[in-house]
């Protein structure tokens, strides 16, 4: 039973980083101790704790025989130890826990170098039935950060005054770099259809990245989207190679590499500390918040709890700004016939589009693919046929040709990453909102249009 002094798990979280091995003490059914060092005692909740199971060894076989435990963790900071009385409960092999650790232990891993070593087989979750103070003289603990629930606070504030999707991811990104000193940070969001994210939002890098990919699954930031859970490694990580997994996951398997559409992906060449938060709204992925620093120990579990928050409001911001703009487009009248637009001067455009992936390229340099790029050659053609420039959302959700997935596929995304691409890569061809679910097609260029099947 916890005496009234003891500290609750939540006060010794900093015990639970992984910097310093634990020490864990088992007795088999004949009353034999043992005692080990284990790599990991991952906080669960308010009253359990993960540890990992990596070999099946004197510990583990105690445990499935008696299944009570005393854990000795140490604070990184102030060396005080705590003890830990842990009753089993279960073992994991997926989800979010179980990634998680997965994760963490591959930072720790690397950093102690054992990474051909550390393989983790199962997450054991434990019941904390008590927690002791162990006597000792404790150095000063640090300084407690300061103002972290002003920061949430002023960037819940910043995401409320939004009105559009580009706005807002703005603001995400501008709330991590001014009150958190994140410099490294960007948005990626779902396509639901190939299991692919894609980056929309980025911040701190030499080039944005906008319309980079990365699968379901891969890197840090692809398990936190694949099991809906935070992922964050402190130390350099090589035995999952997260930071190049991105990079690996765009090899050219597919017709796709003799097309050249691979964007570089804008991290870090060589992070020390990464975090991956899923935006998450109503049960629905949506996409992942991402942050890295080249530091090692950057980010610690107030980060983590502070970014899940900021994912948590950026993700019902994005579902509701959808709603309002859909619930706009039924209510708004089709945009009005256009006269045949003027002819434009200079040099054309030639536009190729690939009808396999509906990849385009602009005078042979990649634009964009998928559902971004169909709904650029609807407005290219429809420009060039019908001289319009006027648009709306609304009739690209009906067009067919679009292979728009679904209602809940974010269309204002898909918008938004196509506006970035054409401002980063074509001067000439540019996309201007003009309303809520509007927006224009500014040509400065006569387009030349081909189609190519294979």
């Amino acid at each position: 039973m916890s005496t009234p002094d003891a500290p609750a798990l939540a006060d010794i979280r900093p015990c639970l980083e992984g910097a310093i091995p634990a020490i864990m003490a088992t007795c088999a059914t004949d009353g034999t101790p043992n005692v080990a060092y284990i790599s990991q005692v991952f906080y669960v909740a308010e009253s359990q704790v993960a540890l990992s199971f990596q070999f099946f060894n004197k510990t583990r076989q105690n445990i499935l025989a008696n299944p009570y435990a005393a854990v000795l963790v140490l604070h990184p900071v102030t060396a005080a130890f705590f003890r830990l009385h842990l009753r089993y409960l279960r073992t994991e092999t997926e989800g979010p826990v179980f990634e998680g650790m997965k994760a963490q232990l591959a930072g720790i891993a690397s950093h102690s170098g054992m990474a051909a070593v550390f393989k983790l087989q199962g997450a054991d979750i434990y019941a904390v039935e008590q927690i002791e103070r162990v006597a000792g003289q404790a150095l000063p603990a640090a300084p407690a950060r300061a103002n972290l629930l002003t920061a949430l606070r002023r960037g819940s504030e910043r995401l409320s005054r939004c009105c559009g999707l580009d706005e807002l991811l703005n603001a995400a990104l501008a709330t991590l770099s001014d009150f958190l000193q994140i410099r490294h940070a960007m948005v990626l969001m779902l396509d639901a259809a190939s299991q692919r994210l894609y980056t929309v939002a980025s911040c701190g890098y030499a080039n944005s990245g906008v319309g980079s990919e990365i699968a379901v699954g891969d890197g840090v930031i692809g398990v936190a989207a694949r099991a809906r859970t935070p992922v964050r490694i402190v130390h350099m990580t090589t035995a999952y190679l997260y930071s190049h997994a991105v990079r690996s996951s765009l090899r050219a398997d597919t017709p796709e590499l003799a097309l050249d559409t691979n964007i570089p992906y804008p991290g870090l060449a060589q992070p020390h500390s990464q975090l991956a938060v899923p935006i998450v709204s109503a049960g629905r992925l949506l996409g992942v918040l991402f942050a890295e620093s080249p530091k090692e120990l950057q980010f610690g579990f107030e980060d983590e709890d502070l970014l899940v928050a900021l994912a948590g409001h950026l993700g019902a911001a994005i579902d509701l700004m959808q709603a309002g703009t859909e619930s706009a487009e039924l209510t708004s009248a089709a945009p009005s016939p256009q006269a045949p637009a003027p002819g434009n001067q200079g040099a054309a455009l030639q536009l190729r589009r690939f009808r396999v992936n509906d990849s385009v390229f602009i005078n042979d340099s990649y634009l964009i693919k998928g559902v971004a790029g169909a709904i650029f050659w609807k407005l290219v053609n429809d420009h060039v046929r019908q001289g319009r420039t006027e648009f709306s959302n609304r009739e690209l959700r009906l067009d067919p040709a679009i292979h728009l997935p679904d209602m809940s596929d974010n269309l204002e995304a898909r918008l938004l990453l196509l506006q970035r691409r054409l401002a980063e890569h074509s001067p000439h061809l540019q996309i201007e909102k003009t309303g809520r679910g509007r927006f224009r097609l500014r040509v400065d260029r006569p387009l030349q249009l081909h189609e190519v099947a294979a």
